[in-house]
């Protein structure tokens, strides 16, 4: 696995060392050594599959606060989607930039987002399919999310917007006292 990291301090892509021959390809795409260099300390709690049928479907802006607050490691399994992080932590350097990237099997990486970072995508294909891997527990008392369409971010989607949760929908845009994740 190689790390490059992104603009958002801590933020990194992991790009896959394959083993190509006649049969196919073979990946690491886990190791808790290699990762540990650019800040995964704590073992994974838990992995998720996520599902998305139509193309321009999007799915965010989602994280968790302290004291379950996560790291997560995402890699896209089949089809294609923009997958979008936003830096939340008060007083980072890159607080309220946001970084996108085309995740899909053929480019071979994940995108490690660090504790403090909202994560959200968009569905460039039809039926694709994510893996997440957690550093915490689901906890639904430390959720919480940006708006999608938030102009204080003012993501560029690249497709026309489709089929988008009431919950996405209805997360408050951010004002002037939000100071960020205290992490």
């Amino acid at each position: 696995m190689r790390f490059s990291p992104l603009p958002l301090s801590g933020a990194f892509r992991i790009e896959d060392e394959a083993f190509v021959d006649d049969r196919g390809r073979f990946s690491r795409i886990f190791c808790a050594r290699e990762l540990k260099e650019i800040g995964l300390e704590q073992p994974l709690a838990q992995s998720n599959l996520s599902l998305t049928r139509h193309k321009g479907a999007v799915r965010g802006m989602h994280f968790q606060r302290p004291p379950h607050a996560e790291i997560k490691i995402v890699r896209c399994l089949q089809g294609a989607v923009f997958d979008v992080i936003v830096d939340l932590r008060k007083g980072s350097d890159t607080f309220l930039q946001w970084h996108g990237e085309i995740l899909s099997p053929d480019k071979g990486c994940a995108l490690f987002i660090p504790e403090g970072f909202a994560h959200g995508f968009q569905v460039l294909e039809e039926e694709s399919l994510l893996l997440y891997m957690h550093s915490e527990f689901y906890t639904p008392s430390s959720e919480g999310g940006v708006r999608f369409s938030d102009p204080a971010i003012n993501i560029e989607w690249p497709l026309p917007l489709t089929d988008i949760s009431e919950r996405d929908t209805s997360y408050p845009l951010i004002n002037d006292q939000f100071e960020g994740i205290d992490i």
